[in-house]
Order: structure tokens, then sequence, then C-alpha cells
């Protein structure tokens, strides 16, 4: 019963339902926790649990729930001047725009977190959003553009995983012997969508 428990409570109780993957005991959570946040008139946190919400909603394949949850998160961080998670929750729309196979709504979604990104010098996430970008720009037909907007983000990542690590490295020895000049199309890697938390 959520009536004794804190919303940060409810909040940690998502999270770990979600992370051992009971994504309908998440919803209620993150639910619970949103009502409490309103109640409270903590409108940030509440707009954190929308865009909870809506990642879970996306997993679910529940699209119009997602995107309804992710659009008034989106627009809550807007009011609020929280341009970090105003970001995140682009990232998170872009993703699920993706996910529908909308890539070319998908990446203006993309584009715009991109942006809020690296105005805030967030370059992780801003590196993040561009690799996530450059995979949709490739899949729908941008071969150079999402090559090269992929690249650029994986150069900036200050966490690469190590299949981003060997990217890096091959396209450092590409940039030596090709002077910096790009060499022949290869296929993008699969990229988790950015923008989830």
């Amino acid at each position: 019963m959520a009536e004794n428990k804190s919303g940060e409570t409810l909040k940690a109780e998502g999270l770990r339902f979600f992370e051992e993957g009971l994504y309908e005991e998440a919803i209620e959570r993150f639910g619970q926790a949103q009502e409490l946040y309103v109640a409270e008139g903590k409108e940030a946190d509440a707009a954190e649990m929308l865009n909870n919400l809506g990642v879970v909603y996306r997993l679910l394949r529940r699209w119009d729930d997602a995107q309804a949850a992710l659009e008034e998160a989106k627009a809550a961080f807007a009011r609020l001047g929280d341009r970090n998670r105003e970001a995140q929750a682009l990232g998170n729309l872009g993703g699920l725009l993706a996910s529908k196979g909308e890539r070319v709504r998908a990446q203006e979604y993309l584009q715009q977190a991109a942006d809020i990104f690296h105005e805030i010098d967030q370059e992780q996430k801003y590196g993040e959003t561009l690799v996530a970008l450059g995979s949709q720009m490739w899949k729908a037909g941008d071969r150079r553009g999402g090559m090269a907007t992929y690249e650029s983000g994986v150069m900036l990542l200050e966490k690469p995983t190590v299949q981003q690590k060997a990217i890096r490295s091959l396209l450092k020895l590409r940039n030596r012997l090709l002077g910096g000049g790009g060499g022949g199309q290869a296929e993008l890697p699969e990229e988790e969508e950015a923008g989830e938390e």
C-alpha cells in the first residue's frame, strides 16, 4: 500500500521493479509516486515520474501511453527551466518514435535533445544523443550524415562502452591514415536510445 510511503520510497521501489523487469509493478509505483508528488506540489519530481512511466510504457509497446507521459514530462521540465531533464525527455521521445519506426520524427527530437545537452555542457549525454541520432539517420537512408553524426558522438563520449572504444580506435587510425578524411562506409552497430535514466 502507498498510504504511508513517501514519494522517494515509491520511486525507489519503482526503480527496483524496473531493474528487475517487473514493469507493471514499476508502473504502479511510479504512478503512486507521481500522484503523491503532485499533491505535495513537487512538480519536478512529478514530471520525473512521468518520464519514468514513459520509458516503461515504451518497453511494453504501449506507444500512446508512453508518448503522452513523455510529452507531459517534457512540457513540465521546459516550464520549470530544467534543461537537463527536458533534454532527457526529448531523447526518450526520440527513442520512442524510433521504436515505432518514425525515424524522421525521432531525428527531430534527438536533435533537439542533443542541442540542449551541448548548450548545458553535458558532454557524455551530448555524445550519447549524437550516437543515437546518427544511428537513426543511417537507418533512414542518410548514410553519410548518419556516419558523421555517429562518429562525432562516439568521439565525444567520456565513458564509452568497449564496443565504442574499439570504434574510436578504428576512427583515429582511419583519420591518421587518410589525413582526417572519411573512408568507406561501415555498418553502424546497434545502440541504446539516448535519454533514458
